[in-house]
Formats: structure tokens, sequence, C-alpha cells
């Protein structure tokens, strides 16, 4: 199987993009391109209610306007809006890393936990995981009080928080960990050794989780609230990039 999933950074940090992207490609089959895709716009990180919907916008208009062909969307924000928006905007599968981490967790164990950045992130996944049903399954969302910004800076010092947030995790009742951004992608095997239990990677798992999908043929419904938007409807100010490609 040839195809190409781009994964779409939730912020407008080339050097993260290209990062996420090496995730994804590591775990990715042969034959699958993994490209990464940055917004034009929006803020260097999402932390929090206002730059989550900002970068939701962003992120559809950075796919809208992308002009080569793809067979999927991996959407590289954790616990960030606008998965549903991307799912009616292009027929490809849409896979956002919340939902693919959690999932899989959950065929791991019996009750997930999630280690994510700051304070600030952590409503907003504990509503994307009501949105996709899973709240039942979740024992805690922690933060560990490293700003996306600061991830890569001192990735020893990073390790040590996720791993100390998550002792509390597990303490909490969960039997496995997922990682809460983008940004701890590749940290899961370090992880899993400290912790002793399955950490799970969204980056990896949303790759895995689209190949799937390409390899079996689906495409995103349109029999529901996934139908494209109306064709010729007035806008005013500037449309999502190429969106009339999409309707």
């Amino acid at each position: 199987m040839t195809a190409t999933i781009l994964a779409v950074n939730c912020n407008t940090d080339a050097a993260m993009t290209a990062a996420i992207a090496a995730i994804g490609q590591a775990a990715a089959s042969a034959g699958t391109s993994v490209v990464g895709v940055t917004p034009a716009w929006g803020p260097a990180s999402a932390e929090g209610y206002v730059e989550s919907l900002v970068t939701a916008a962003a992120v559809m208009d950075a796919v809208a306007s992308h002009t080569a062909p793809f067979d999927a969307v991996v959407m590289a924000g954790f616990g960030e809006h606008g998965r549903e928006g991307m799912r009616q905007l292009v027929r490809q599968p849409v896979v956002d890393i919340t939902e693919a981490a959690v999932f899989a967790a959950c065929l791991l164990g019996h009750r997930f936990g999630i280690v994510t950045t700051v304070d600030a992130a952590v409503a907003g996944i504990h509503d994307s995981l009501a949105t996709m049903g899973m709240s039942g399954r979740c024992r805690s969302v922690r933060a560990a009080e490293v700003h996306v910004s600061a991830i890569a800076d001192d990735v020893a010092r990073t390790a040590d928080a996720l791993e100390a947030t998550g002792r509390a995790v597990l303490a909490d009742g969960a039997d496995v960990l997922v990682l809460g951004c983008a940004g701890f992608a590749g940290l899961d095997a370090e992880l899993e050794r400290r912790l002793g239990v399955p950490v799970v990677d969204g980056v990896a798992a949303a790759v895995r989780f689209a190949e799937g999908l390409i390899a079996l043929g689906k495409r995103t419904s349109t029999a529901g609230p996934y139908a494209p938007p109306r064709a010729g409807k007035a806008w005013r100010g500037p449309r999502l990039g190429a969106l009339h490609a999409f309707t």
C-alpha cells in the first residue's frame, strides 16, 4: 500500500511540526509518507480555550490550502478543537491524536490516565473525552507543568516531569498512560521503562489508525453532520483556504 498522510501541527512551530512528522514516519508502514503541515497563522503553542479555538480554524485552513493529493489527515493537537469541522471539510479519514491514543489505551488496559502540558489544557482534554464518549474510562488528567515551548529545551527534565506526573496518574487508578501532547511524542518507550505500564503516544497511534482506514478503503460519512457545507452560501471576509474544492 502506498499512502500519504498529512500530520497537521496545531501550532505554528515548524520545528515541532518536523518532529511530529518524523515520529509519525517512524511508526508508518513501508510505502506510507507522512507529511508535516504547519498552519500559516495562529499561536506558537496552544494552551487553553482561546488558542485552541483559533488553531482549529488555522488547522482547517492549512489542510484546505494543501494542493497535493493526500489519503488521510492526522490532527496532531491533543485535546484541541476542530476534528468535527475537519471531518466536514474533507472526505479522507481524519484521525485526531486524542481519539487515537485513548482508543489504543482502551485496548491495552481497563482505565487510562493522561499526562499533559499545563493546567490550562486540562479542561479542554476533559471536554474532548466527553465528546468522544470516553470520560468513563479515564481516571485522571494531570498537567506536568511543562509548557509546549519548553518541551524540547531539556528533554531529560521533560521526561522526569512526565514520570512524576505519570506516577500520580497511576496512583489515581489508571493502568495505561496516555501522553497528552504531540510534543511528547517519542518519550513513550522511556516512560514505559520507568513506569512499567503501557504508555501511548497519540501521533504514532493516529498514523497506524489512519493507515488501517486507508487500507480498508473507508471515507468519512456524508449521511450526518459531516456532510459538506452547503455550496454557494455567502461568506463575508476570507474563506478557509480552498474550501470550495471540498464542497
